[in-house]
């Protein structure tokens, strides 16, 4: 009888602690039935779930999810995090004036820039709180940057919900400085939960547009997945190009190769800063990631004036070795002519 007691007790602990965790704003909450109604009628919502433009098994290969996780957890991590601290520069983000156009990263997919006088943050995670810690943990000298350095920020744009993009803590933090905020199809969701007015939210499905104080913001296919809890593939994925005062910028958001590229460059042009994702690939997961060879084969099909990679430098999401997706970029600017903007974390970089 007592061992019992002892199980029930243990049983009744286990998920009262998971109730409180799932529980957690992180996780977000039940979509409201008018964002559930839009997302519905979207012709990239289809069998319950949004769609890749074209079949897009999330693992490759003849591994199953769970061989491709195990591996992944439990192989050889040498040189997967660095032993020294990242190089990083510490610059004052609020004295940067607006009058040129620049950008400062704050490593992986978390970058500022300024177009025309305007300021854009992208997937800032810049606070590590629990659950994230659970899954995540910043390389040394990769931190340095918090809510609090941010300046005032004209538009926040979300790429999609991962955690590695959509960070609660960050946006929590954030909020005050925001004046609006651009996401793909369901996304709001959380924002609002996290306090976000609704008026300031534009929500957006593929090839959307949306306007912005004499900015154009186009909404773009990647070829992605979304999933934060149980929840997959009920919020989407996107890139985004922002155009003002006949500038462009393309985001490229996470995503493996497809036409894609191509068809951007034939409807706008070549852009005159491309920011693409470089690191935390796999052979295992390369319909989902942009692979070394599928980065410069976008690149090309891109065509931009100029190139930054993101998606490195920051946190171990994959197994190849920290430094490769660095050398990657320098490896396809050198054989393709490419210029590329690659620069050290919280380095201005005028473009």
């Amino acid at each position: 009888m007592k061992i019992l007691l002892i199980v029930l007790a243990v049983i009744s602990m286990i998920a009262i602690v998971s109730t409180i965790i799932l529980n957690h704003p992180c996780f977000g909450r039940r979509m409201s039935r008018e964002r559930k109604t839009r997302i519905e009628a979207s012709t990239n919502y289809r069998d319950g779930q949004f769609q890749n433009q074209i079949p897009t098994p999330q693992f490759t290969g003849d591994k199953s999810m769970f061989k491709a996780l195990w591996e992944f957890l439990s192989e050889n991590k040498k040189d997967r995090a660095p032993k020294e601290a990242v190089p990083a520069v510490k610059t004052d983000l609020k004295t940067l004036t607006t009058d040129k156009d620049w950008l400062v990263w704050f490593g992986h997919s978390s970058y500022l820039f300024c177009l025309d006088g305007k300021r854009y943050l992208v997937d800032p995670v810049l606070k590590m709180e629990f659950p994230v810690t659970v899954m995540m943990h910043p390389f040394k000298g990769t931190d340095i940057y918090s809510p609090d350095d941010m300046p005032e920020i004209d538009v926040l744009i979300v790429t999609h919900e991962h955690w590695d993009h959509l960070d609660y803590a960050t946006l929590r933090d954030l909020k005050n400085k925001i004046k609006h905020v651009v996401c793909p199809l369901g996304v709001a969701e959380y924002l609002e939960y996290w306090g976000y007015d609704p008026q300031n939210i534009t929500e957006m499905d593929w090839h959307e547009t949306a306007s912005y104080q004499l900015s154009t913001i186009i909404c773009l296919p990647t070829r992605h997945f979304s999933n934060r809890l149980f929840k997959h593939n009920q919020t989407l994925w996107a890139s985004f190009i922002v155009e003002s005062a006949g500038r462009k910028v393309y985001i490229g958001g996470d995503g493996g190769y497809d036409d894609r590229f191509k068809k951007i460059y034939e409807q706008f042009g070549s852009v005159d800063l491309a920011l693409m994702e470089n690191g935390q690939y796999n052979k295992d997961w390369a319909n989902i990631h942009l692979m070394p060879k599928d980065l410069e084969q976008a690149i090309l099909d891109l065509q931009p004036k100029q190139v930054f990679t993101v998606h490195h430098d920051k946190f171990s999401l994959a197994p190849h070795a920290w430094t490769e997706p660095d050398s990657v970029a320098y490896d396809i600017a050198e054989r393709n002519a490419i210029r590329l903007l690659d620069q050290p974390i919280g380095t201005i970089v005028e473009f």
